[in-house]
């Protein structure tokens, strides 16, 4: 039976995990700091916290396999700083501080083309947190690197809706590294990363989570 960390619960893919993880019978408890509650569940510990004030002494920071799903936009976040506290200062801070609770699994929610030496913000920080965190020298690290995230999301984002549905209608003649990638099949991926915790570091691609996503459902 496995303990999770849980960052970014209420993102697009960090809810779906969330409601994976809830239904899971692998699963004893979910840890899920937020800064706003999330609706009471038997299997869910629910601290508030931000990323300006996360309680370091906390005894929920105890879990067996963390899982972030912290994501954000420059545009979203108002800035380049803004961006990277996010995307690389918080989300290193929770898997830190995961590591040193105890954690030996880590499974991240990172982008396509990430690569610290990008020229580019996105990919260059998501390969930014990928390094780091391989430092933690956590047991099991396993790596998604999605494409476009299909999904519902809360806030309205015009430009994604356009992107998406293009994508929708062109994918069967894409590649499969250019498809959509399923909010719903990167958080199973997560969810059960984080609970098989196996060993050494593991990269999953826009192109498998597609070809996962098109496989028939048992």
């Amino acid at each position: 039976m496995t303990t999770i960390l849980l960052a970014g619960a209420t993102g697009l893919v960090g809810a779906a995990a969330l409601d994976r993880a809830q239904r899971d019978a692998r699963v004893t408890q979910v840890v899920a700091p937020t800064r706003r509650p999330l609706a009471p569940h038997a299997k869910l510990c629910n601290p508030i916290a931000t990323s300006t004030d996360l309680p370091l002494d906390a005894a929920w920071w105890a879990t067996d396999a963390a899982i972030c799903a912290l994501g954000t936009t420059r545009a979203a976040a108002g800035s380049t700083a803004a961006f990277r506290a996010i995307d690389l200062d918080y989300a290193l801070a929770i898997a830190t501080q995961a590591r040193a609770r105890g954690a030996a699994c880590f499974a991240l929610t990172s982008s396509m083309g990430a690569d610290a030496r990008s020229r580019f913000l996105y990919p260059r920080t998501k390969g930014e947190l990928e390094e780091a965190i391989g430092r933690l020298a956590f047991p099991s690290l396993t790596i998604l690197r999605p494409g476009f995230l299909g999904g519902t999301r809360d806030a309205h984002r015009p430009m994604e809706t356009v992107v998406g549905a293009l994508l929708r209608v062109a994918g069967p003649l894409l590649p499969a590294g250019a498809r959509i990638s399923p909010a719903a099949t990167v958080a199973a991926l997560l969810v059960d990363a984080a609970i098989a915790g196996k060993p050494g570091r593991h990269v999953i691609d826009a192109a498998s989570i597609a070809r996962i996503a098109e496989q028939p459902k048992p």
